[in-house]
């Protein structure tokens, strides 16, 4: 199974910390959060934030029809680093209709400044978890992509034992299945899973479960929750599978 060690050591994170555990829902990605993040830190580091910052000032070029996508973006980050109730609450109107530029980046800005504000106003620790495939309440959204062992197309009664064993484990765990896909040769599941399960068992488990009907889905298993594979990229995989089989 691919990446196993970084769901082990989430697990473990999340296991070793105390605190209130919120999962980041919309879809960001990847890059885009380390974007932010990066500005934020800089902008932490050379921005004097005091009582002077002209709020409405900011409020005024985050609409202003000819500012620039990266002059807005700096005020977005401005506004989450500030400290300040009144500039969440303008993250929070300008999200009810952001550029569609800038939707990503406004709702990175609103989750900093809450983190922020809540931090401050809040005795409990407050941890939120941002993943590339965002999640739903206590959920992270996982993607899974299961291949077929002999690479033959699956049967009828497989795809059954696939639908039935990933619906039983995922309800025996409180996880749901909002997608599940099967094509010839592989299968792609999205899932959500509360933050504290351990992914990896639980799909070791279905995998053993499922196989014990032939041995039809192979060992190796992809699993993310930073993006959905493309086309492109679920072929590459199957090639790698079969030139593994044959021992190329």
């Amino acid at each position: 199974m691919r990446k196993k060690n970084i769901f082990e050591q989430l697990t473990k994170v999340l296991h070793d910390s105390n605190g209130e555990f919120r999962v980041l829902e919309h879809q960001v990605p990847v890059e885009t959060q380390m974007e932010y993040f990066k500005n934020s830190n800089l902008l932490r580091s050379i921005l004097p934030i005091d009582d002077k910052t002209d709020y409405e000032q900011l409020a005024a070029e985050l609409y202003n029809p000819t500012a620039s996508l990266e002059f807005k973006k700096q005020i977005l980050s401005t506004l989450a680093i500030t400290q300040e109730t009144k500039s969440y609450r303008l993250l929070e109107k300008y999200m009810q209709e952001p550029e569609k530029e800038l939707k990503d980046w406004a709702h990175m800005a609103l989750i900093e400044s809450r983190v922020t504000l809540e931090s401050e106003f809040s005795d409990e620790k407050q941890i939120y978890i941002s993943t590339g495939m965002g999640g739903k309440g206590n959920k992270l959204r996982y993607y899974i992509l299961l291949l077929s062992s002999s690479s033959n197309p699956f049967l009828d009664y497989q795809r059954q034992v696939i639908e039935r064993e990933f619906e039983y484990a995922l309800h025996k765990f409180d996880g749901e299945i909002e997608e599940l896909t099967i094509q010839d040769q592989y299968v792609e599941i999205v899932i959500l899973a509360p933050i504290h399960a351990d992914i990896k068992r639980i799909l070791e488990n279905v995998l053993s479960e499922c196989n014990q009907y032939g041995d039809f889905i192979s060992n190796t298993i992809t699993v993310t929750n930073v993006k959905k594979l493309t086309k492109k990229e679920i072929s590459e995989i199957i090639k790698k599978h079969e030139g593994r089989r044959s021992g190329n």
